[in-house]
C-alpha cells in the first residue's frame, strides 16, 4: 500500500499545473487539500493494484454477494394502498383515520360503483331523452351484472346496500318488502319512471303479476291489502318517508313506452319531458323526504340563467352502493344459500370484486362506438387491480431497456482495432449494474422497505443510468493510461486518476437521496431510500468488482485476442518478440529467439485487395531498437501488435498507405474532435447558446410559478387507461372531496348541542364548502334527531289539545303522540322515573331549539327503534348500541312506559352530515371542538364519534361489540338495515 506523502510536502509525482495559481499552491496555501487528495488517490492506486493481483478472486466474490442479496427480492412487499403511500405514518391524519377505523370499524364503509357519461363533443347539452335513454341503457346493463362463484349466482339485489329496511308484524308484508326494497342508486333516472328499471327486486301476491318497482303504487297496494290485513303503522312509516306513489307517480323520459304507467304525468299528452326542469334541484329516491340526491352528485358542467335556473349540464353520474365485504358476510352468515360452501369474509370480498370488474367492462362496452355520448365506468376494485398492475416490475420493459443499453455499450466501445476495443467490457460492465441494481432492490427488501409503482417503474432504469455512466469513465480512462505505467500497476493508476470523481460523485448522490428521504410521504421516502441503497450497490460494483472485468480484459488484450469473441486470437496481428539492444550489446541472445539473426527492423503496409496488414522484415546490417510507440511499449511490452513496429522512415508515408474504410474512422470522439468542438467555439454559436439558456432558464422560472401543490389520483393512475379517463371527467365535473370532524373520547353530546349546531352553521359559512346555489349544509344526525322530537312533539299537542290523550291514557292518541307521552314523563331518576305532570310543563325540544340533557339519551332510543327510514336517513351510526326498546300504544302493563336511562346508552357512533360534499378541501372545515363542554358523566362518549360525508340519507352501520344478541333482536323487530352486518334472526 503507497504511503501518503508528509503533509508539508507534495506528492512524489506531482506535476504543477500550467496556470497562474500555481505560485499560491506551491507557497502551500492549498497544500492540505492537495494531500488529501493525494492519499485518498493513493488508497485508490493501492486498492486497484490490490484487485488487478486477484482479479479472478474478486470477481467471483463480488458476483457471489451481489447475488446473494438479489435473492432478498423473494420477501419484496408492494404497497399499493394510496392511504399507506401518501399519508405519512404518525402524523394526524394517520392518527385520526386510525381512530375513526378503530371506533367505526373499517367493515362500516359501503362501497360504490360510479357511472359519468359525456358527451364526445365538448360543451354538448346532456340534458335531453336521448342523452337520458342512453345513460338508462348504461346503467341498466350495469346492474343486471351476475356473476357466478362458489356454485351461486350473485346480482346487484343480493349484494347492493339496502338501508333503513322496516320490518313488519305481518309476515306476508314483511317477505315482501325484504324482496322489494330497493337498492340504494343515486342516478339522475331517479327523476323519472325509468329509475325503477334499476331495481330488480320483485313480489308476488296471489292473483297479481310480479310486483315491481315498475308498476308498483305503494298507495294503491295498501288500499288493497286493507280489508286483509292492518298496516296502519306500516302506512304511516310510509307517509312519514313521503313516499307517494313511489316511481309510478313520475314523468317518463320516452311516454311512447309501452310500461310506461297511466299514473305518470306525461302518460296520457305523450310529451317528453323537460329534463332541466325535470333535474333541476336534483331527485330523490323512493322517500322523498329521506333520500335526496343533490344536483352536485347527478350533474356536472352545469349552467344556469340569470334567475338560477338549470338550462344545461356536461356530464350524469349514477352511484350504485354495494356493501362492504364484511357486511356482505354477515348478511349470508347461517343463510341457507351459503351453508354448504364454507361461507367466510374472503369469499365475499371475491364476489365483490369480480362483481365489480364485470359492472365495468359491460358499462363500458354497453354504448356502441358511434354513440352522441360516452361512459366511464369505475370501482375501486379496478383501481386497485391497476396499481397492483402498474406497481408489478415489467419484466419486458426492464429487459428491453437493459437490451438496449448492452447494445449501446457495445458498439460505442468496440473498436477495429482489438488492442484498443472494450466491447466485452461494455457488456460486462452493464450486466454487472443490473446485477447491482438487483441487490440493492433485495437489500432494501431484506431491511423491510416496501416498494411501490416508483420503486418497480423508475428506479432500475435510474440506477442503470448512474452505473453506467461511472462504466464508461472508468473504461475509457483504463485504455489512456500515462507512458511508463507497468502493466501490474495499469489498474491502480486508472482507479488513482478516476475513482476519487466517481467516489465523490457516488456520495454525492447517495446524500441526496438520504436528504430526500426527509420528505414526510412514506411512497417517496421509500423511493428515496431504495434509491441511495441501489446507488451504494452501484457504488460498490463499480469500484471493486468492475476494475476487476478491467484486469482480465487487459490479459486477453495482451493475448492479442478478439473483444467479445476471446476464445479466438486476432487474424489481423502478427507476434513479434521485442529485443532490447542492450541485450545483445553484452553478446548474449535470449534464449528461444536465437534463429533470429538478421531481422532487427519491420515495416508494414496494408494490402489495397485484402485490407490485411503485411509485415515486411528486409535484413538490415546492424541492430535497430524498436520505436517507442506508446502502444508498444506501456501496454503490451514485451509483446505487442506489429502496427506497433511501424517503421519512422520519411515520416508517415508508410502509414498512409495503409487507409481504412470511412466509417472505420468515425466514432463519438472523432465527432466530438472534429465537428462539435469547433462548432462551438464560433462567436455566433457561442450567442445562441447563451440567447437560448437564458430563454430556457426563464421559462422555467416562470413554470415554476404555475406548480399547484396537491396529489390527484390522476397524477397516480397511469394516463391512456380507461380509469385514468374516468377519473379526469370526475375531477373536471364531479370534484368533490370528503372531510371528517371527528370527536374524542369525553364529549358529551348531550350538554354540547349548542357547540355543534354552531359549528354547522360554521360549516355553511365557508364559501369552499357550498356550491352554489345551495346556501345550507345538509343536517347532520342531530338535525334529523331534532327534527323528529320536534314532530313528534307537535303530534302530541294536537291530541293533548283534541282530549285524545289526557294525563292518564294516550291509547286514543296518535302513534306519535304516544311516543311523546312517554318521554315527557320520563325524569332520569332510578328511585322516581316518572313525573306525569311534566306533560305541560316541559317540551321535547326548548325554543332555543336544544333537547333537554336529561332526555337526550332517552329519546335517541325511542327514535332508534321508532324511525327506521329517518335513522337511515341521518346517516347516524351508535356504539355501544342503544338498548332493546319497544313501543307498544295499546299495553296496559305499563311495563312498556319507562325508558331506558342515560347510563345504559353512550352513543359514540356517527356524527355527521347527510351529505356536505365539499368543491375542495377546506383547512378551517376540520377545527376541533376545543370550546365545547366536556364532562365524565353518565352519557360522555368515551369512544368518540366521527362527522363525515357519506351518501345522502344512508351510511353503513357500525358492527356491535361485546353482547351483540340482545341488539340482534332488537333490529330484528323493528329494522334491519341491509348491509348493517345483522344476519336474520328468530323471533
Amino acid at each position: 500500500m503507497a504511503r501518503p506523502p508528509p503533509l508539508g510536502e507534495l506528492p512524489p509525482g506531482y506535476t504543477s499545473p500550467a496556470r497562474p495559481a500555481t505560485p499560491q499552491i506551491l507557497a502551500g496555501s492549498l497544500k492540505a487539500p492537495l494531500w488529501l487528495r493525494a492519499y485518498f488517490q493513493g488508497l485508490l492506486f493501492s486498492l486497484g493494484c490490490g484487485i488487478q493481483r486477484h482479479c479472478g478472486k474478486v470477481l467471483f466474490l463480488g458476483l457471489l454477494a451481489f447475488g446473494a442479496l438479489a435473492l432478498g427480492l423473494r420477501v419484496a412487499i408492494i404497497e399499493t394502498d394510496l392511504e399507506q403511500l401518501w399519508v405519512e405514518a404518525g402524523s394526524r391524519v394517520s392518527q385520526e383515520l386510525e381512530y375513526t377505523k378503530e371506533k367505526l370499524g373499517e367493515e362500516a364503509a359501503y362501497t360504490s360503483q360510479v357511472l359519468i357519461q359525456t358527451p364526445r363533443r365538448e360543451g354538448e347539452n346532456i340534458l335531453t331523452p336521448e342523452a337520458l335513454g342512453l345513460h338508462l341503457q348504461a346503467a341498466l346493463t350495469a346492474s343486471k351484472v351476475q356473476v357466478s362463484l362458489y356454485g351461486k349466482s350473485w346480482d346487484l339485489n343480493k349484494i347492493c346496500y339496502k338501508s333503513g329496511v322496516p320490518l313488519i308484524e305481518n309476515g306476508m308484508i314483511e317477505r315482501m318488502i325484504e324482496k322489494l326494497f330497493p337498492c340504494v342508486i343515486l342516478t339522475p333516472l331517479d327523476c323519472f319512471w325509468e329509475g325503477a328499471k334499476l331495481q330488480g327486486g320483485s313480489a308476488y301476491l296471489p292473483g297479481r303479476p310480479d310486483i315491481q318497482w315498475t308498476n308498483l303504487d305503494p298507495e294503491q297496494l295498501l288500499e288493497e291489502l286493507g280489508p286483509f290485513a292492518s298496516l296502519e303503522g306500516f302506512r304511516e312509516l310510509l307517509d312519514k318517508a313521503q313516499v307517494g306513489q313511489a316511481y309510478v307517480g313520475r314523468p317518463c323520459l320516452h311516454p311512447d313506452d309501452l310500461h310506461c304507467p297511466p299514473s305518470a304525468p306525461n302518460h296520457h299528452s305523450r310529451q317528453a319531458p323537460n329534463v332541466a326542469q325535470e333535474l333541476s334541484g336534483g331527485c330523490h329516491g323512493f322517500s322523498h323526504k329521506f333520500m335526496h340526491w343533490q344536483e352536485e352528485l347527478l350533474l356536472g358542467g352545469m349552467a344556469r340563467d340569470p334567475q338560477g335556473q338549470l338550462l344545461r349540464a356536461e356530464a350524469l353520474q349514477s352511484t350504485f352502493l354495494l356493501m362492504s365485504p364484511r357486511q356482505l358476510y354477515e348478511h349470508f352468515r347461517g343463510d341457507y344459500q351459503t351453508h354448504d360452501i364454507g361461507w367466510s369474509e374472503e369469499q365475499a370480498g371475491t364476489v365483490l370484486q369480480a362483481w365489480q370488474r364485470r359492472f365495468v367492462q359491460l358499462a363500458q362496452e354497453s354504448l356502441p362506438e358511434n354513440a352522441s355520448q360516452q361512459i366511464h365506468a369505475f370501482s375501486s376494485t379496478t383501481l386497485d387491480d391497476i396499481l397492483h398492475a402498474f406497481s408489478e416490475v415489467s419484466a419486458a420493459r426492464v429487459v428491453g431497456g437493459y437490451l438496449l443499453m448492452l447494445a449501446y455499450a457495445c458498439v460505442t466501445m468496440l473498436r477495429w482495432d482489438c488492442a484498443q476495443s472494450q466491447g466485452a467490457v461494455g457488456l460486462a460492465g452493464v450486466l454487472l449494474v443490473a446485477m447491482a441494481v438487483a441487490s440493492g432492490l433485495g437489500l432494501c427488501a431484506l431491511l423491510g422497505i416496501a416498494f411501490n409503482a416508483a420503486t418497480t417503474q423508475v428506479l432500475p432504469f435510474l440506477a442503470l443510468g448512474i452505473g453506467v455512466d461511472d462504466i464508461f469513465l472508468l473504461a475509457h480512462a483504463f485504455t489512456e493510461a500515462p507512458p511508463g505505467t507497468p502493466l501490474q500497476e495499469r489498474t491502480g493508476e486508472c482507479l488513482q486518476r478516476t475513482g476519487t470523481s466517481v467516489t465523490l460523485t457516488s456520495i454525492n448522490n447517495m446524500v441526496a437521496f438520504f436528504m430526500a428521504a426527509l420528505v414526510p410521504i412514506p411512497a417517496l421516502r421509500a423511493f428515496s431510500l431504495q434509491a441511495a441503497i441501489v446507488v451504494g450497490c452501484n457504488f460498490a460494483a463499480v469500484m471493486l468488482v468492475f476494475p476487476a472485468v478491467l484486469s482480465l480484459d487487459l490479459h486477453r488484450r495482451h493475448c492479442q485476442r478478439l473483444d467479445v469473441l476471446c476464445c479466438f486470437s486476432s487474424p489481423c496481428s502478427a507476434r513479434v518478440i521485442q529485443i532490447l539492444p542492450q541485450e545483445l550489446g553484452n553478446g548474449t541472445v535470449p534464449v528461444g529467439i536465437a534463429h533470429l539473426t538478421a531481422t532487427v527492423q519491420a515495416f508494414a503496409h496494408c494490402e489495397a485487395s485484402s485490407q490485411h496488414v503485411v509485415t515486411i522484415l528486409p535484413p538490415q546490417a546492424h541492430l535497430v531498437p524498436p520505436p517507442s510507440d506508446a502502444l508498444g511499449s506501456e501496454l503490451f511490452s514485451p509483446g505487442g501488435s506489429t502496427r506497433d513496429l511501424l517503421g519512422q522512415e520519411e515520416g508517415t508515408g508508410q502509414k498512409a498507405a495503409c487507409k481504412s474504410l470511412p466509417c472505420a474512422r468515425w466514432n463519438l470522439a472523432h465527432f466530438a474532435r472534429s465537428q462539435f468542438a469547433p462548432l462551438l467555439l464560433q462567436f455566433h454559436t457561442k450567442a445562441v447558446v447563451l440567447i437560448l439558456s437564458g430563454a430556457l432558464l426563464g421559462l422555467s422560472l416562470y413554470g415554476a410559478t404555475l406548480v399547484q401543490d396537491g396529489l390527484a389520483l390522476t397524477d397516480v393512475v397511469p394516463r391512456g387507461t380507461k380509469e385514468h379517463a374516468f377519473l379526469s371527467a370526475q375531477l373536471r365535473y364531479f370534484s368533490l372531496y370528503e372531510v371528517a370532524l371527528v370527536t374524542q373520547g369525553g364529549f358529551d353530546y348531550a350538554h354540547s348541542q349548542r357547540a355543534l349546531f354552531d359549528l354547522h352553521q360554521r360549516f355553511s359559512s365557508l364559501k369552499a364548502v357550498l356550491p352554489p346555489p345551495a346556501t345550507q349544509a345538509p343536517r347532520t344526525w342531530l338535525h334529523y334527531y331534532r327534527n323528529w322530537l320536534q314532530g313528534i312533539q307537535a303530534a302530541f299537542d294536537q291530541d293533548w289539545a283534541s282530549g285524545r290523550i289526557t294525563r292518564h291514557s294516550y291509547r286514543n292518541g296518535s302513534e306519535d303522540g304516544a311516543l311523546a307521552y312517554k318521554l315527557l314523563v320520563q325524569t332520569g331518576d332510578a328511585q322516581e322515573p316518572l313525573d306525569f305532570s311534566q306533560l305541560t310543563t316541559r317540551k321535547l325540544v326548548d325554543k332555543e331549539g336544544l333537547i333537554p340533557p336529561e332526555l337526550f339519551y332517552m329519546g335517541l332510543t325511542v327514535w332508534v327503534s321508532s324511525d327506521p327510514l329517518g335513522l337511515a336517513a341521518s346517516q347516524a351510526n351508535f356504539y355501544p348500541p342503544p338498548p332493546e326498546w319497544l313501543h307498544d300504544k295499546y299495553d296496559t302493563t305499563g311495563e312498556n312506559l319507562r325508558i331506558p336511562g342515560p347510563a345504559a346508552l353512550l352513543p359514540a357512533g356517527s356524527l355527521h352530515p347527510a351529505a356536505v360534499y365539499f368543491p375542495r378541501l377546506c383547512p378551517a372545515a376540520a377545527q376541533p371542538l376545543d370550546s365545547c363542554a366536556h364532562s365524565t358523566g353518565p352519557g360522555d362518549d368515551d369512544c368518540g364519534a366521527l362527522w363525515h360525508h357519506g351518501f345522502p340519507g344512508h351510511q353503513a352501520e357500525c358492527h356491535p361489540g361485546g353482547d351483540s344478541c340482545g341488539l340482534r333482536r332488537h333490529w330484528c323487530r323493528v329494522h334491519r338495515p341491509r348491509g348493517s352486518g345483522l344476519p336474520d334472526c328468530a323471533g
